[in-house]
């Protein structure tokens, strides 16, 4: 057994970036940190996201709009959406909750609009106590169709589109003429966000957090965590080396793996590994817009410093499924026909988001003392990263947090107390 610190210590189990980003803040609010942190391959979906801040995304993607949206978006359609069909167990039982979420999408997007109201302020507060202010880039993102009619319908419902604290501008002529020079067609129709923004370097800021939680006092252990353990007043993780970790406090932070790890404490928490897609290639100099969405093509494309990424997919199928290389192909098509600049070969990645059926992230004590959920932020794990660090140390530290979390409650799909099973519904 290894016994780490003194005073009040805490584990963070997971190392994405919710966990770096927890693990940070616990260990300035003056515990002894030890940061459970696999080196993953590939790697996980905090390293290989788009980069971008979405304060716009308010609404919930189970919602009655997206639902009746599916036949348009699947795969085969030409659209971005694909299922295992093979792997039915993996996700039909996650579908039916993900259906019944649909219909209390209204209350998810209330809990989402207060929580993403304060994502971006908790972000320029990180990366000014990391000292490094240039990996925030403000300036929003950008809409783009190349389709009129599907441009001014699109633009049309964007604009009455609640976007939380995100604005939402029509783009004049010479701004898309700006845009068109660094790719072959000019947009026909185009808006522009402002209050997002990005993460110039989603790499060096997850290394950036490692080093300034380190250099804290922190400590990072390179191995998985293969169950959690209680004794007395105690939480333990035990590791894949077999050796046991214990703590005064606990958060489990772990994506996708959450859901095995809390099983047997009673807690239901029906994760979902929804598979995600990028190519990147290096754009040869000049390129300096910010981050474009391609909405008729459900692609963003990113600069991140001397390279650009493309982003796309939504894959519900076995976590350990291979990658569907056709995927990749799609996505170097859409580069080559949006004549993005391309001075390199590409190189591909994949990874899977945290998610569960509401499209709400899960973040909240467990009714054990000192053991705290921070998991399933789906398609929002680096927007709201920081803001849920935050929390994640007021509900640690026996503070009020600063947000209501009882829509993002880590029991509300049920959990199991001495032997009986209690329903802990949100008001979602």
């Amino acid at each position: 057994m290894q016994e780490f610190g003194s005073g009040v210590s805490a584990i963070v189990v997971g190392g994405g970036i919710v966990g770096r980003t927890a693990a940070l803040r616990l260990q300035q609010a003056g515990m002894s940190v030890v940061l459970v942190d696999p080196d993953m391959v590939p790697q996980p979906a905090s390293f290989g996201n788009a980069g971008h801040v979405a304060t716009e995304q308010v609404r919930p993607i189970a919602n009655l709009a997206f639902l009746r949206s599916v036949p348009r978006r699947l795969f085969l359609a030409g659209g971005p959406l694909d299922i295992g069909w093979r792997h039915p167990r993996i996700w039909l039982p996650w579908a039916i909750r993900a259906v019944a979420a649909c219909f209390r999408a209204d209350a998810g997007e209330r809990a989402l609009t207060r929580l993403l109201a304060a994502a971006l302020p908790a972000w320029e507060r990180l990366v000014t106590d990391l000292g490094r202010p240039e990996l925030l880039i403000g300036g929003g993102h950008l809409i783009l169709w190349h389709d009129r009619v599907r441009g001014e319908a699109g633009a049309r419902a964007w604009r009455q589109a609640r976007t939380g604290t995100a604005r939402v501008l029509p783009m004049p002529d010479d701004a898309l003429d700006r845009v068109a020079s660094h790719m072959s067609g000019r947009p026909a129709v185009g808006l522009r966000v402002e209050g997002t923004a990005q993460v110039s370097d989603v790499g060096e800021t997850m290394r950036a957090l490692a080093a300034a939680f380190e250099a804290a006092g922190g400590r990072r252990v390179q191995s998985r965590a293969i169950r959690l353990v209680r004794r007395d007043l105690q939480h333990g993780v035990v590791l894949s080396d077999g050796s046991t970790v214990w703590a005064d406090r606990m958060l489990v932070a772990a994506g996708v793996g959450s859901g095995p790890l809390l099983r047997p404490l009673g807690v239901t928490m029906p994760l979902i590994a929804e598979r995600g897609y990028h190519v990147e290639w290096e754009h040869g100099g000049g390129y300096h817009l910010p981050p474009l969405v391609f909405e008729g093509r459900s692609v963003i494309v990113t600069r991140f410093g001397d390279r650009l990424r493309a982003s796309s997919f939504v894959e519900f199928t076995a976590e350990g499924a291979p990658p569907d290389p056709r995927k990749w192909q799609r996505l170097e098509a859409h580069v080559r026909a949006l004549g993005l600049p391309v001075a390199s070969g590409f190189s591909r990645w994949m990874g899977a988001r945290p998610t569960l059926p509401d499209y709400l992230p899960a973040i909240g004590r467990l009714d054990a003392p000192g053991l705290v959920v921070a998991c399933g932020h789906q398609h929002l794990g680096l927007t709201l990263a920081p803001i849920t660090a935050e929390l994640v140390v007021a509900l640690m530290t026996g503070q009020e947090p600063s947000e209501t979390l009882a829509p993002f409650s880590p029991t509300r799909f049920g959990f199991k107390s001495f032997g009986r099973t209690v329903s802990s519904r949100s008001p979602s």
